[in-house]
C-alpha cells in the first residue's frame, strides 16, 4: 500500500509541477511534461494492479486524473505548436 502511495505522490507532483510551470518557453517543455505524465500514468497501472484495484476507487480515480492531465497537455502542445508557427 505504500507503494501506491508513493506512486499517487509521485504523479500529483507531476501534475503541480505542469501548474507551477510557468516559464514554457516553446513546446519542447510541455512535450517532456506529457512523457512524464504518461510515465505516471503507467506507474499508476500497475500499482492498482498489485493492489487488485481494491483502493475504494481512489487508485482509479487518480488514474483518471492523469489521463485528463495527459490529454490537456496534448491540446497545450498543439497550441504551442499553432503559436510558434505563426
Amino acid at each position: 500500500m505504500k507503494k501506491v502511495y508513493a506512486t499517487l505522490a509521485l504523479a500529483l507532483a507531476f501534475i503541480a509541477g505542469v501548474g507551477a510551470y510557468a516559464a514554457v518557453r516553446d513546446w519542447h517543455d510541455l512535450d517532456a511534461v506529457h512523457t512524464q505524465v504518461a510515465a505516471s500514468i503507467k506507474a499508476m497501472e500497475r500499482a492498482r494492479a498489485a493492489n487488485h484495484y481494491d483502493m475504494l476507487g481512489h487508485g482509479a480515480k487518480a488514474e483518471q486524473l492523469l489521463r485528463d492531465t495527459e490529454k490537456e497537455l496534448g491540446l497545450a502542445i498543439d497550441a504551442a505548436k499553432a503559436e510558434s508557427d505563426k
